[in-house]
């Protein structure tokens, strides 16, 4: 199982839920920055808007 087998399992499995994982993001990042210094908030904003854009690429239209 390579790379891409694993990706294209992961969005069946998130497949109509983006909003979950989304807001299952903010959690995690709001966790990260509770326990991390200020300066680190930028990074784990930067991670968590790519995070999304994943989420977002690739979605089929109707």
């Amino acid at each position: 199982m390579g790379l891409d087998d694993l990706v294209s399992k992961g969005r069946h499995a998130l497949e109509g839920h983006e909003q979950q994982a989304s807001d299952a993001l903010d959690k995690a990042a709001d966790a990260i920055k509770s326990r991390t210094g200020d300066d680190q908030d930028q990074v784990v904003d930067q991670v968590v808007g790519k995070a999304k854009e994943f989420l977002a690429e690739d979605k089929p239209t109707e």
